[in-house]
């Protein structure tokens, strides 16, 4: 009786070291992963480049001042056909300021001649009320900035995203809006203007 006592004691003094063994080692093992988890987020972080904030500088919009001449292509939400007519364009700075003057000449329908303020915000983030969504140099050298707002469009009025795409050259100009009215989820093209510098006379 007294070894079967002595073996049984023995036994579960094993049992017991051995179940202690495996405690700790769960415990090292959560512990290097608690350690190692955040170490690895840590350097994904500094591994990715951080993403740079869209922005506008004065001296993107500064290389149209000066004259232009092209035409304007629109959508006729009547008729749902394009039309075209000729339109010319005049930009000047206001002195040194974030400020644009944008004169439009349609020499056809002079009762449809408009300026247009132009104001790039301070930090580069907004052509006048549109969000700058993406900037990028094109392979022929071009500037091409995406801007978005909310607002209206159509012949109802009709609440839409407004994308506007400015397409900027020493010798090309061209802007674009499309529409994505809500509940739709494809873009429409509404107008583009396309313009050829030309002297200023």
């Amino acid at each position: 009786m007294q070894m079967r006592n002595t073996s049984s004691s023995a036994y579960l003094h094993i049992f017991s070291f051995a179940h202690f063994f495996n405690l700790v080692k769960k415990i090292i093992m959560n512990f290097k992963k608690i350690i190692l988890v955040p170490i690895l987020v840590i350097l994904i972080i500094y591994s990715c480049p951080a993403q740079k904030i869209p922005s506008v500088a004065i001296k993107d919009l500064k290389v149209l001042t000066g004259c232009w001449q092209g035409s304007l292509t629109y959508l006729d939400y009547t008729s749902n056909k394009p039309f075209t007519m000729s339109a010319n364009l005049v930009i000047k700075q206001m002195g040194r300021s974030n400020k644009f003057i944008f004169s439009n000449i349609y020499p056809k329908e002079p009762n449809a001649n408009s300026s247009d303020t132009i104001m790039i915000s301070k930090d580069g983030r907004k052509i006048n009320d549109e969000t700058v969504r993406s900037i990028q140099r094109k392979n022929d050298g071009n500037l091409e900035i995406i801007t978005e707002v909310s607002g209206i469009d159509g012949n109802d009025n009709k609440p839409a995203t407004l994308r506007y795409t400015y397409t900027i050259g020493k010798q090309l100009y061209i802007h674009r809006k499309d529409v994505q009215f809500t509940g739709q989820t494809d873009f429409i093209k509404r107008h583009e203007y396309t313009y050829s510098a030309m002297k200023c006379k």
